[in-house]
């Protein structure tokens, strides 16, 4: 799977070492963004672990699998439910994300009983890389000659000889969750999300005092922290010349939004060893992916992507407190046939890594009665 050569590594470790670092602002506000001072152990860090085989070797000793669909090939991880009846659920991963992030939260799903869970409850699990990202062998067009959820379907469906099947998805990875329900209701036994599409259409008069206040929540995050969606989704080009060439450059974009969106109180050692943090930036340095990485964003905002309208499909929504959208039940109700709607007591944005226990629960909850 990976096949990174001596010559990158040892490129990558010279380009750390000659790191030319920002003139720092004096008394620089921590909303200014990731400082020189907070990278500098990572990246010393970074330079001198040499250790990469042994995380390459991990890595491709995951079950990795190949499918060609529809003239694209999809690299994807499959996980055998511990049970002959188990039901099949594909994962989708969101951004700046890989597969890897969810590899604690399947192990719980196709083998619960190794987790204090019950056998009764277990999946089959897919979890394809999305298309342009890390562990991605093919880069996609543009626009795409297939939608995301197009692909994964045609992988269950067509490849797999899956007639009906689950979804999970989060961030990125809602909205093909959200997308695969809408076009194929007929195969989608339920969908569980962990964010929600905004209705197509609104009447503004209907609007709730509780919806109101999550808008207003939505509009002050995007204020503070969306710039990188804005600068992703408008000028991605750009951007992604520099952290291409920069590996501190790309190492600081990720290490933000890692910061930002996990329940962490500005110490990322919390939820994020820097082994992960570390693995996850040299995966998108090694295979060049974070220029293609950013095309969801500016597709989606130049109308080259589906849109989500209606989901007839049982739809369940787990909010966790820390996420910077917390839509109201009566929000999520306005496009999705929600049937089930749960407020965790914790976690935030990469719940699949910091909380897969609570997570998995609410899958095995939710599915309990569809399969």
């Amino acid at each position: 799977m990976l096949d990174v050569s001596d010559a990158e590594v040892q490129d990558l470790r010279s380009r750390l070492l000659q790191t030319r670092w920002p003139t720092a602002w004096p008394d620089s506000p921590a909303e200014a963004g990731i400082k020189a001072g907070v990278l500098s152990g990572l990246v010393a860090r970074w330079a001198t672990d040499g250790d990469w085989r042994t995380h390459e070797a991990r890595i491709n000793a995951l079950p990795w699998h190949t499918a060609c669909v529809s003239g694209t090939e999809v690299c994807y991880l499959r996980y055998d439910g511990e049970t002959p009846r188990a039901l099949p659920l594909v994962l989708t991963h969101g951004w700046p994300s890989s597969v890897l992030e969810l590899t604690a939260l399947v192990e719980r799903l196709a083998a619960p009983s190794g987790h204090r869970g019950d056998a009764a409850d277990a999946f089959t699990v897919l979890v394809p890389a999305l298309p342009g990202f890390v562990f991605s062998r093919q880069r996609p067009t543009l626009p795409p000659d297939l939608p995301i959820h197009e692909l994964w379907h045609w992988l269950m469906h067509d490849e797999l000889g899956v007639i009906r099947y689950g979804a999970h998805g989060g961030d990125l990875g809602a909205g093909v969750t959200s997308l695969l329900a809408q076009s194929h209701p007929e195969a989608l036994v339920g969908i569980h999300l962990l964010a929600v599409a905004a209705p197509s259409q609104l009447d503004v008069e209907s609007v709730t005092v509780e919806e109101q206040s999550y808008l207003g929540a939505v509009e002050a995050w995007t204020a503070q922290e969306g710039g990188y969606q804005h600068q992703q989704a408008t000028r991605p080009a750009t951007l992604a010349s520099g952290l291409s060439d920069s590996p501190v450059g790309l190492l600081a974009w990720i290490v933000e939004k890692y910061r930002a969106c996990s329940d962490c109180n500005g110490e990322l050692s919390r939820p994020f060893t820097e082994d992960f943090v570390l693995t996850q930036a040299s995966l998108y340095w090694f295979t060049n992916t974070i220029s293609t990485a950013f095309r969801p964003y500016y597709e989606h905002a130049h109308g080259m992507r589906d849109r989500v309208r209606a989901v007839d499909t049982p739809t369940a929504l787990a909010v966790f407190p820390r996420d910077h959208t917390q839509p109201p039940r009566s929000w999520a109700e306005r496009t999705y046939n929600l049937t089930r709607y749960t407020q965790m007591p914790r976690g935030v944005n990469f719940a699949a890594h910091e909380e897969p226990e609570l997570l998995a629960s609410d899958l095995q909850e939710f599915f309990a009665d569809l399969r």
